[in-house]
């Protein structure tokens, strides 16, 4: 899998943090639904108590009981006939009153304004009998009409030759006329329609309907329609003064309703939410892309809400569920219910909008998750970005690396080095610097041939020429000669063979070699001595401590390494040079140091010089390859120390100085 990826699946990891957010504001919303539902239900519990106190006195409508139920007008209704001014006529936001009869014949609405109440009645029959002023005594079709107020019942009738206006008549004395009783008779469709203005009727008073028509085929026999005449049917409505003093109790967001056991409202009030929405084109992108966000937090939210149960509150009627909690209402509002009885048997009914909860639980939480999702996306976006970049990266030097090295291994060019101060720039540098090792290491790989054709040249010519001398040989002491010739030869094959195959014996010696602890100086002190004593030719003596310079490993191998050091000194030295050997301890470090009269070394070869196979003795028929001083690196790198060479002047001597800085050990030599 690419590095684009593993980052890409670990920054949905982040994705958690949303996750959780909601998981949280889940929880809050169902501890603010449950602490407002019990504020809420305290909250009913006071308005019922202060509603029974103003309704203290009235009689309860009881379920099932015939009631006339009176709405309010906003404005004086125009006496036409048409009911197209009564609010809600086309509608069902204030539906009709009927009777209960199956062919729903009569049916009303009744609504007041001023000192008047308003009836509108539609009557379903589409061929009238109307009065007939020539025949004053033929049957015909008219409305009764009985209200009670203050103790006095009063009965009107309507009738007309025709439609158009009518006015009411005394029961008894029918052309007697009641101005106060008028309207307008329409026709319909369907039958008629009439609509009536007469004396206000409040709240407590009674008011009972009655449609009368002659059976055609009977004429002494009538039908009628209407309601409930003895006793007569109650007048109820919405009570002004009650909603006021409730109104004052809501909070907003809240609404409640009051209805009779027969399900009438006699009191709704709303307190609507402040509009604190801002105008969109005001909104900055990030406000909007919040906005968002924090929209689909509440969708969220009402998704995983319980279902909550309809409840449909009309003017007139209002439908409670079996149980207090959430309901939803016709235009999918979603609210928080309360219900409390009333004295004995009226309903009130306390809604709390879930907007206020949702904007509690959603807004101040929602809109740091809302950032908080922004701000994630912009991470990802930045992590896939930092994963391309270092993929790219990553590729590049991936492309180098192949661009370097050819299909059979051979080096073809140098990485380029990255100024990059990271973890990748500093691969690319070791990767650069691994290429041109393995670059000089393979260009003396392609000259080993040759540098080892020319070392084992000489020694088998020799060989060769001896044999074949040897057989032609005429005396013993020719050939003799012959044959110490060929073995001089052979010594040299020997030592060129044991000088390429001792720097691995090395290698391997190293895991058997038991470390101790030993005096560097007394060691340094008596090689030193020995060599001078083996080669007069050349001044080669120690300067520094006789002892006190501990240090860890193996004495054996030391010496070793100080044997080829002076080997090669001795190589480079003229006749009387001066070799010198020395050992000084710098804080817990130990510097050993040969230093030897002669030429300079090549600048080039200054830090290559330890490697395998580098050699300067170019010519010199010695059988150098150049291992040497690669076992010197070798046993200093075992001993936890390194190597280095330069050119140096003691003493007013030029030559070059081999130094080795070698970890120091306190404590005594077992």
């Amino acid at each position: 899998m690419s590095l684009k990826r593993q980052l890409f699946l670990a920054s949905l990891l982040m994705l958690l943090i949303p996750w959780a957010g909601l998981q949280f504001v889940l929880e809050l919303d169902q501890a603010l639904r449950a602490q407002s539902a019990s504020q809420l239900q305290v909250q009913a519990r006071r308005m019922a108590e202060v509603a029974a106190s103003e309704l203290a006195g009235q009689s309860v409508l009881a379920s099932g009981e015939d009631a006339i139920y009176i709405r309010r007008a906003e404005r004086p209704i125009k006496l036409d006939g048409h009911g197209d001014d009564w609010p809600g006529y086309e509608d069902d936001e204030q539906p009709w009153q009927t009777t209960t009869d199956a062919d729903n014949v009569l049916s009303w609405q009744a609504s007041v304004h001023g000192r008047y109440l308003y009836l509108l009645l539609r009557v379903q029959r589409p061929d009238p009998r109307y009065f007939n002023p020539a025949n004053p005594d033929q049957p015909y079709e008219f409305l009764r009409l009985r209200w009670r107020s203050d103790s006095l019942v009063t009965e009107r009738i309507i009738r007309t030759s025709a439609p158009g206006p009518v006015v009411g008549r005394f029961p008894f004395s029918r052309s007697r006329q009641d101005h106060r009783v008028s309207g307008v008779w329409r026709s319909r469709s369907d039958g008629y329609q009439v609509e009536l203005r007469l004396p206000r009727l409040h709240p407590g008073d009674y008011l009972a309907l009655e449609l009368v028509w002659p059976d055609p085929l009977r004429p002494d026999f009538a039908y009628s329609a209407g309601t409930r005449q003895h006793p007569l049917p109650v007048v109820t409505g919405r009570s002004p003064l009650l909603e006021a003093r409730l109104h004052t109790l809501l909070a907003p967001g809240q609404r409640v309703f009051l209805s009779e056991p027969a399900g009438w409202l006699i009191a709704r009030s709303n307190q609507p939410l402040p509009d604190n929405h801002r105008d969109f084109d005001n909104l900055s992108p990030l406000e909007v892309l919040e906005q968002i966000t924090l929209n689909a937090l509440r969708a969220l939210v009402r998704f995983y809400q319980p279902e909550p149960a309809p409840f449909r509150a009309e003017q007139t009627h209002q439908q409670v569920p079996g149980h207090s909690g959430l309901v939803r209402h016709p235009d999918d509002e979603r609210y928080l219910m309360a219900a409390e009885a009333v004295g004995d048997g009226r309903l009130l009914v306390l809604e709390q909008s879930l907007e206020q909860i949702l904007a509690l639980s959603g807004n101040t939480l929602g809109s740091v998750i809302a950032r908080s999702v922004l701000l994630i996306i912009a991470l990802m976006l930045v992590l896939l970005g930092y994963a391309s970049w270092l993929s790219w990266r990553i590729a590049r030097l991936q492309r180098a690396v192949n661009a370097s090295v050819d299909p059979d291994g051979r080096i073809l060019a140098s990485i380029p080095r990255s100024r990059a101060r990271d973890e990748l720039g500093e691969l690319n540098r070791q990767f650069g610097h691994m290429v041109e090792r393995l670059q000089g290491y393979t260009d003396y790989l392609e000259s080993f041939s040759r540098r080892l054709s020319h070392e084992l040249k000489t020694p088998v010519a020799v060989i060769r020429s001896s044999l074949d001398n040897l057989e032609h040989a005429t005396s013993d002491d020719e050939r003799a000669s012959y044959r110490e010739r060929a073995r001089s030869a052979t010594d040299r094959l020997s030592q060129i063979l044991q000088g390429m195959s001792e720097a691995a014996r090395l290698e391997q010696s190293f895991d058997q070699a038991e470390p101790e602890t030993f005096d560097l100086a007394q060691v340094m002190v008596e090689a030193t001595a020995a060599y001078q004593s083996l080669d007069p030719d050349h001044q080669i003596r120690y300067q520094g401590p006789d002892d006190g310079c501990l240090m860890t490993g193996s004495p054996e191998l030391m010496v070793q390494l100080l044997d080829k050091l002076v080997d090669n000194a001795r190589d480079f030295t003229p006749t009387g040079g001066h070799i010198l050997v020395t050992v000084e301890p710098t804080g817990q470090r130990l510097q050993l140091g040969v230093f030897n009269e002669g030429p300079p070394l090549p600048e080039s070869l200054a830090r290559d010089i330890f490697n395998p196979f580098v050699s300067v003795r170019e010519g010199s028929g010695e059988g150098h390859l150049g291992q040497g001083l690669l076992i010197v690196r070798l046993i200093a790198e075992h001993h936890g120390g390194h190597v280095r060479a330069e050119n140096h002047r003691q003493d007013g001597i030029s030559g070059v100085r081999f130094e080795v800085d070698l970890p120091g050990t306190t404590g005594h030599t077992g």
